[in-house]
This record gives structure tokens, sequence and C-alpha cells, in this order.
């Protein structure tokens, strides 16, 4: 009986865990999800064709969103210019003096 929620991923030679994981899900990081739903296969570290290799579906959280408060507008974020304290029109006076050195 298959498990639901994922499918089967059949291995080429050579296929490795963090290879699988990122081929799967983008993000070799997920070793642990391919690990765990695995058991069976724990002690193959470097695959033959053909073996398969349950992979569930995992809920991916985007990194830069999980950063951005609640209250804040994602549009806000995306428009806001960063003031980096550096004013072009004094750096380019900056340079024309130390081309006179």
């Amino acid at each position: 009986m298959a498990e639901l929620g994922g499918y089967l991923y059949t291995t080429r030679q050579g296929d490795m865990w963090d290879y699988i994981a990122h081929q799967v899900y983008g993000d070799e990081y997920q070793v642990g999800v391919l690990l765990s739903a695995n058991q069976e296969l724990l002690g193959t570290y470097i695959f033959s064709a053909g073996c398969q290799v349950w992979c569930p579906v995992v809920e991916t959280v985007d990194e830069e969103d999980e950063n951005i408060p609640s209250w804040r507008d994602e549009e806000d974020v995306d428009e806001e210019e960063v003031d980096d304290g550096f004013d072009e029109e004094e750096g380019d006076e900056d340079e024309e003096e130390f081309a006179d050195y």
C-alpha cells in the first residue's frame, strides 16, 4: 500500500541522499525527510540504478517571508529603498580629490 502525500523516486546509478533531496525538494538539507521516510534504506550511501525512494511532501517556508513582521505589507518591503549612508554625488567628489594626489 502506497503512502499518501508523496511519490517514489527511482534512483540512477551513483545517486546519493543529498542529490535526491536536491532533485526532489530543491534543497539538499531535506535529507532528513528522506532518511526518516526510508528507514529500510539507511545503510545505503550510494544508490544503484532502479531503487525506489519514498519522497513525502514537505511544506516549505520562504525564508524571506519569515523575516517580515506581520504588520509590514510585503509590498512596502519590496519598494523600500535602503539608505547605505553613501551619497553618490559626495562619492564622486571624493574620487576626484584622490585623483589629484
